[in-house]
This record gives structure tokens, C-alpha cells and sequence, in this order.
């Protein structure tokens, strides 16, 4: 795919992980200013000569503030809260329900829980 663009958002929330060692410190009730880049890609530009218009993208932003922003992710998410499966479960709700609406396919989604440490996922396509 020749041509690439990326698009942050932010979101606030508590997690706790569990199966931890005794002692550990994401064991502990601690929160996280996430932030949240997708990249998407494609072979061709729509016009005026886009992936995709960045304004395309606010329901993804809906989302994050509506099921993420200011809760505890122990709540509503179905699998252990990392960075890594927050990641993947925030890809397949993009592929799901915004990735048919608009241009462009979803390359990679990458979180981040602080400024120096981030997990990403990138869907298996077809070839």
C-alpha cells in the first residue's frame, strides 16, 4: 500500500492487571493518560486526494470518550486491560464499524500508557 496517515487521540482511565506478582505495581488500582494513533493506508487517493479525511475519524473519537474516557477498564473491557489487548480490541471495533464507511484500511493501532512505552496491533489482511 503506497501512501500512509496517522491520526492520535487521548482518553483517561484506571486499570488493574491481574495474575500479577504479589508486590507488583500494575497489580495496584493506578490510571493512565492513554493515547491512542491509528495509521491507515491505501493504493489510491480519493479526492481531493486523501486516504481519508481526518474528519471521517470522529466517530472513533466517539467511541474512545463514550466507552473508555474516564472508566475503569477492568469494566468494560472482556479481557485483561493491557496496553496489548486494549490495542487489539480498539482495532476490531475500527475494522468493524468505522473501516466500511470510509477510504482507506486500517494499517496498525498502536496504544500508548505513558510517553515512552506503547503496544501495537496490525490486522491480518489478505493478500
Amino acid at each position: 500500500m503506497g501512501h500512509r496517515i496517522g491520526k492520535r487521540f487521548t482518553f483517561e482511565a484506571s486499570h488493574q492487571l491481574p495474575g500479577l506478582p504479589d508486590g507488583h505495581k500494575c497489580g495496584r488500582l493506578h490510571g493512565h493518560s492513554y493515547t491512542v494513533e491509528v495509521t491507515l493506508v491505501a493504493e489510491d487517493l480519493v479526492e481531493p486526494g486523501f486516504v481519508t479525511d481526518f474528519g471521517d475519524l470522529a466517530p472513533f473519537k466517539e467511541h474512545l470518550a463514550e466507552a473508555f474516557d474516564h472508566r475503569h477498564l477492568n469494566e468494560v473491557m472482556t479481557v485483561a486491560p493491557t496496553s496489548e489487548n486494549l490495542a487489539e480490541v480498539l482495532a476490531q471495533w475500527f475494522i468493524t464499524e468505522l473501516e466500511p464507511a470510509i477510504p482507506g484500511n486500517l494499517f496498525a493501532l498502536r496504544v500508548s500508557e505513558t510517553a515512552s512505552s506503547w503496544a501495537e496491533f496490525r490486522p491480518e489482511r489478505a493478500a
